[in-house]
């Protein structure tokens, strides 16, 4: 759909509305209208009837169609929604995104949900080279737009490995270069995942040393907290810990998947929502976003294994799941309780897929903890889904205003596939815990304004054209625990860049994202 003209006939279109060339300009074709719904601009304003005109790969008006302009198409949006494409702030999408198979980079399961920008290098997962990342993309895209963040985990990797140790001054040096290299690639910031190994391993003046490269140039600090229950440290702890980070080294904090996860934690979003509201009262700049499920997901090793015991790697943690000394044996214990138990914790992967450890360890004839030592020896990167979470703690998060959606799309898990769509459903149609305009202020517009993403989010003229056009009245997840890969149902089209991602309902195979880079400034100090 984009033709050169696309941005000359933009400009002209900025003329033809203001009153006084409106009658001197000369009739206009642009490539597509979007006519007959109601649109919901991604700003926090309320719906409205208007039209979209889209020319190239923006939006070029929004409201009554300008006398005389005609469209090469018009689409009937009449009793649907046209919103901005909802941007997904938290996935694990990235393999997908960089895969050789188109049909992999399609990424449909964000795209059936109205989903047109992602996030990639979440939990500290994102690798140094961000900018070989781009460039592929550039030259191989996606199915949807994709950000990334340089990875905490990954950068101490390639320093330190898998150890529970310290940085020499050195290394701590090579991480810091590799993070302001990233940042200077395109990386929207610095991500972590403080509860996994060999993250886990690392002092917080460690993490600050290295938010400070993102710091100070415009980069964001997007954290997994260090404890999200009652594993290591505790939920408040490490919510205080994640607020000094930010604080100590002088950026915007957001918090990956905010919940209270656990038994013990049950009933403490209110004490952790006072927490944050008072940092934000004190000036610190504090967002979080959420997945609306009762079920979190992880590595099975990561749920059940003490970090000391990850000391080394994976065949290090497997030579003392082996050897299984009394210690060990009384940790897993203790953190399969947190957990809610053998019949809280489902198997997503492998070959014990679809089963909870309790019944794997029933049929075996053992203990649940020998159940899950026995898999983790065979598998050690079995997932689960782990059902752990109280539906009062996730309406409380819900409700603040500055959460926003996202998926923490796994496979295995039905927010993959369902994650924008429930959150629909559940909290804007069932519970009424947020209005239509909220709702997708909250997943596009807010969402944007956090990750610095210009020109997205948003229905405005001179905006990208990512678009979901989709049923107020349909718009829900399908996906399952049982059958987490059953697309969303309710959303007719999606535009990408000005291009028909999605056509009533089905995948058109246009791949039209691009890499989102965050753009480098000729103030920063950047390594060659």
């Amino acid at each position: 759909m984009p033709r050169p003209r696309a941005r000359l006939l933009a400009a002209a279109l900025a003329l033809l509305l203001t009153g006084a060339a409106r009658e001197a300009a000369d009739p206009a074709t642009i490539d597509l209208i979007i006519a007959g719904g109601r649109v919901i601009d991604g700003t926090g304003a309320p719906a409205r009837t208007a039209e979209v005109g889209v020319d190239g790969d923006r939006v070029v008006f929004v409201g009554a169609r300008p006398a005389g302009l005609t469209a090469e198409r018009t689409i009937d949006a009449a009793g649907l929604i046209v919103a901005p494409g909802f941007i997904d702030p938290h996935t694990h999408s990235g393999a997908a995104a960089l895969s050789a198979d188109a049909a992999d980079r399609m990424l449909a399961n964000h795209l059936l949900q109205g989903v047109t920008s992602i996030v990639i290098g979440n939990d500290g997962g994102g690798g140094p080279d961000v900018g070989e990342d781009f460039a592929r993309l550039a030259e191989q895209p996606a199915g949807v737009n994709v950000a990334s963040f340089v990875g905490f985990g990954a950068i101490r990797r390639v320093a330190a490995g898998d150890a529970d140790r310290a940085p020499t001054a050195a290394e701590l040096e090579q991480m810091q270069s590799l993070t302001a290299r990233a940042m200077c690639d395109g990386a929207l910031g610095l991500s972590a995942g403080l509860y996994y190994a060999p993250q886990s391993f690392a002092r917080t003046d460690e993490v600050v040393a290295l938010a400070r490269e993102a710091a100070v140039r415009g980069g964001i600090y997007e954290t997994h907290l260090r404890d999200e229950g009652s594993a290591s440290i505790g939920l408040l702890p490490a919510i205080d810990e994640a607020i000094g980070i930010a604080r100590a080294a002088g950026l915007p904090l957001h918090i990956a998947h905010i919940k209270a996860l656990g038994v013990d934690a049950r009933g403490m979003a209110p004490q952790v929502i006072a927490r944050i509201a008072a940092a934000r009262a004190g000036g610190t700049a504090i967002t979080a976003d959420q997945y609306a499920w009762e079920a979190s997901s992880t590595g099975l090793s990561s749920a059940l294994v003490p970090r000391r015991a990850m000391d080394g790697g994976r065949d290090a943690m497997v030579a003392r799941l082996k050897a299984a000394d009394a210690p060990l044996r009384r940790d897993i214990v203790e953190l399969l309780r947190i957990r809610g138990g053998a019949g809280a914790v489902l198997i997503v992967s492998g070959a014990h897929r679809g089963q909870r450890l309790d019944a794997i360890a029933a049929g075996w004839g053992i203990d649940p903890v020998d159940a899950a030592v026995r898999v983790l020896i065979a598998e050690p990167g079995a997932r689960i889904a782990s059902f752990n979470m109280a539906k009062d703690d996730i309406a409380a998060f819900a409700r603040q205003p500055w959460v926003v959606a996202s998926s923490d799309a796994t496979d295995g898990h039905p927010r993959r596939w369902g994650s924008f769509a429930r959150r629909w459903r559940l909290f804007v149609h069932d519970e009424a815990l947020m209005t239509e305009a909220e709702f997708i202020h909250r997943s596009a517009g807010l969402t944007a304004e956090i990750l610095g993403l210009s020109h997205r989010g948003t229905l405005t003229p001179g905006a990208f054209a990512d678009i979901a056009v989709f049923d107020p009245a349909s718009y829900a997840e399908q996906a399952t625990y049982d059958a987490p890969d059953r697309p969303a149902r309710g959303v007719h089209y999606v535009l990408v860049n000005g291009r028909l991602a999605v056509e009533k309902g089905a995948l058109t195979g246009v791949l039209a994202g691009q890499p989102l880079r965050k753009p480098r400034q000729p103030n920063w100090s950047c390594p060659e």
